[in-house]
């Protein structure tokens, strides 16, 4: 008993003794002192100004605890707030202290504020916080746990134009060392720019990792993310793993991840899984089981089932493969129906992030029940190779359906946003027969006008591309042309198509081809030389009014939400120069001839145009200035053996019709193809009125109120032959004397 008492009495004194020098500590703890020196220090050594407003203060039990009111930290070699935090506690383990170690107990911290940037010439703001010291060993640390409470960290990347910010940050984690395994749980809220999103994040399990060995994982892991991410609305992703771990640039250790997402793009819903219930990838030696991969799209007008299967894995890390990749496709987008299948082996390199499909193979099935041979099956073959970390991927692949082979290139020349590079070369190629044909009119041009439906380009939207597409011959809308070439660029909503060539009706096409999906603007410029224009003007229009050859300009531009909408606003210019051509519709020399007998009468003679007359010339030759939908022409000019033709009218596109006005000059009525019948119109000029809708053209010879001019005209050559014969006889006269 007595050697209790002593040890009680030794342990009293001991507390009473701790108990007065933790009060003396107490009591002369100078926290002004302490605020001025820290801030000195920090200023020091990082030249960033800490700014401590609220109280500093020292508590001793049941740990050795610093308390911190409100404080902020600058930038670098500036004023500006870098972070800043409303509260923080750090308490010290007691025991470790005795053995001369720092052991930090809990780290508390409530309404930390810190904005991180990346400027645009790569640097951070927090670069020289990162900075070693190479003058001090590697820092070591040892914390029993952290509590983050009301955080907000921004991230501005000035280089990339993106923003995010993780506000409403609540975290608690267990032990913190150089190396620790723990269990913590974690939630946030995510806005940002580029791409724009707003979710919610929740996460728990455990960590495990190591600083020096610099590996990295966790185990019971459960992640769920909620919101909106880009164009993806009510977005749920959840993430589940029994394990998962990186150690250095190469090695992946996967047990039982399951990967899932659901939500709405475009107004489609959509849903994704992966499955990877074992996969095993390290320096010398890579195994796993077979991982699935699902997406499922449906919408009112679409829906896409994709299925994705890998098996087989072996070799290495860094030079993985598997034996099979293989990819099962079910699509529709509207009536049109794409079933496909493709398998190929796989490599991959995870330190230098590469992939390649060497060389894959497989088909598509593409039906319509539209299109004449209702389905194509087009058989695949080609290669991928993909540089994860540079961002960029090469394709290349074949096919051949009906009477076309097609080979094609595509590089990706950046992942996001999509850019892409292309050469297309195919040999032949009939679109015609993969179209639709075009539904007959039902209810009149009113009734049609309305049920016409509005012009999409929104494909060309977001589209960012390149290159250049070869067609050794290309059939579209009837009309034909071989050496087909395009330049086609596209970026920002517009695609040009510049410059355009092709071998065409028996001459040549250059021009370009504009169309900006922002404003539904499409412009065009042409030129066609040499061609045969008969036949062009049948396959293209299917109207056949004019024969002959020689050269075409447009030059011309519209807007409008719909087909009619553009023929209405279509301006510009145009010209036409052929040679030993035909008007067809009428034979002018022949109605003169024919309608002589009206002609005495003084009465207009009105006919229908008729395919089976035409009025030849050996050149032809007009210019058009285009408004608002209208052609307006006053330089006509065509000569042929008999008649000279001038006109001027407009030709209005809009509406389908024209009304134009042609003078026909009769200046020879030599023998010949009846040309003594048109003596009685030598030297005067009758007006030819053609007007009406182009599929009926009227055209109305205008032959009253001629005769006057006609017999003046009669008069006038008599008084020139009269005086002709007495200047004869003067000069008679004048040589006999």
């Amino acid at each position: 008993m007595k050697a209790v008492k002593i040890i009680a009495f030794v342990l009293g004194g001991l507390v009473v003794l701790l108990a007065a020098a933790a009060a003396f500590i107490v009591a002369t703890f100078d926290a002004n002192k302490w605020k001025g020196e820290i801030s000195q220090l920090v200023q020091e050594k990082k030249n960033r100004s800490l700014k401590i407003e609220g109280d500093l203060s020292l508590s001793l039990f049941p740990s050795i605890g610093v308390q911190l009111g409100k404080a902020t930290l600058s930038e670098h070699k500036s004023e500006q707030v870098f972070a800043s935090v409303s509260n923080a506690r750090i308490s010290l383990r007691l025991m470790p202290l005795l053995s001369k170690q720092v052991v930090v107990d809990t780290v508390e911290l409530d309404g930390v504020k810190a904005r991180l940037v990346r400027f645009k010439d790569g640097r951070m703001n927090i670069d020289d916080l990162l900075a070693k010291d190479e003058k001090e060993p590697p820092a070591r640390f040892d914390i029993a746990g952290v509590k983050f409470a009301n955080g907000e960290l921004a991230w501005r990347d000035e280089k990339a134009g993106q923003e995010l910010v993780l506000s409403a940050l609540n975290l608690a984690t267990g032990r913190l060392a150089n190396a620790a395994t723990d269990k913590f749980d974690l939630s946030a809220t995510l806005v940002g720019a580029k791409p724009r999103l707003a979710v919610a994040l929740k996460a728990g399990g455990e960590y495990r990792y190591d600083l020096d060995k610099k590996s990295y994982g966790g185990a019971k892991l459960d992640v769920r993310l909620t919101g909106d991410v880009a164009d993806m609305k009510s977005l749920d992703l959840t993430l589940a793993a029994a394990a998962l771990q990186l150690a250095g640039s190469n090695e992946v250790m996967v047990d039982q991840l399951l990967l899932t997402a659901k939500g709405k793009s475009a107004g489609d819903a959509f849903e994704a899984k992966l499955e990877a219930p074992k996969l095993a990838l390290a320096a010398d030696k890579a195994s796993g089981a077979a991982v699935n991969a699902t997406i499922k799209l449906t919408g009112a007008q679409r829906a896409v089932d994709a299925k994705v299967a890998l098996s087989g894995v072996e070799g290495k890390s860094q030079s993985l493969q598997a034996g099979k990749l293989t990819l099962d496709l079910d699509a529709r987008q509207g009536e049109t129906t794409v079933k496909g299948n493709l398998a190929s082996a796989l490599s991959a390199n995870l330190e230098k992030q590469t992939v390649e499909l060497p060389a894959f193979s497989g088909e598509l099935n593409v039906a319509n029940p539209q299109m004449p041979m209702k389905s194509v099956r087009l058989p695949l073959t080609g290669g991928l190779r993909a540089d994860i970390d540079g961002q960029t991927a090469a394709v290349h692949a074949n096919t051949q359906f009906d009477e076309s082979k097609i080979a094609a290139k595509v590089n990706v020349l950046r992942f996001s946003p999509l850019a892409l590079g292309f050469d297309l070369d195919i040999d032949r190629l009939n679109v015609d027969k993969y179209l639709p044909p075009k539904a007959a009119a039902t209810g009149g041009k009113e009734a049609d006008k309305a049920a016409e439906k509005p012009l999409d380009f929104s494909a060309i939207k977001g589209l960012n591309a390149s290159g250049t597409v070869k067609i050794g011959q290309l059939q579209v809308s009837n009309v034909k042309a071989s050496n087909v070439r395009l330049e086609v660029k596209a970026a920002g909503g517009k695609l040009d198509v510049a410059p355009l060539s092709a071998n065409l009706y028996d001459g040549s096409l250059n021009g370009a081809l504009s169309v900006n999906a922002n404003n539904n603007h499409v412009a065009l410029k042409n030129n066609l030389a040499n061609v045969n224009i008969s036949p062009l003007m049948k396959d293209a229009l299917d109207k056949d009014v004019l024969e002959g050859r020689g050269n075409v300009a447009l030059d011309v531009a519209t807007a409008g939400a719909t087909v009619a909408a553009m023929k209405k606003g279509l301006g510009g210019t145009a010209s036409l120069n052929l040679r030993d051509g035909a008007i067809k519709g009428i034979n002018l020399a022949k109605t003169f001839r024919e309608t002589k007998a009206v002609f005495t009468m003084r009465k207009d003679a009105v006919q229908q145009a008729k395919q089976t007359e035409k009025t030849d010339f050996s050149e032809l030759s007009a210019t058009f200035r285009i408004a608002n939908g209208v052609a307006r022409n006053d330089d006509l000019s065509m000569k042929s053996p008999f008649i000279r033709l001038s006109g001027a009218g407009d030709i209005n596109i809009g509406e389908d019709r024209m009304d134009y006005v042609a003078k026909a000059s009769v200046v020879n009525t030599a023998g010949g193809q009846g040309g003594k019948e048109l003596d009685h119109l030598k030297g005067l000029t009758v007006p030819v009125r053609v007007s009406g809708p182009f599929d009926k053209l009227a055209y109305n010879i205008e032959f009253g109120g001629l005769v006057a001019e006609a017999a003046k005209a009669k008069v006038e050559e008599k008084v020139k032959e009269k005086v002709q014969e007495k200047s004869k006889d003067v000069l008679k006269g004048l040589f006999k004397r």
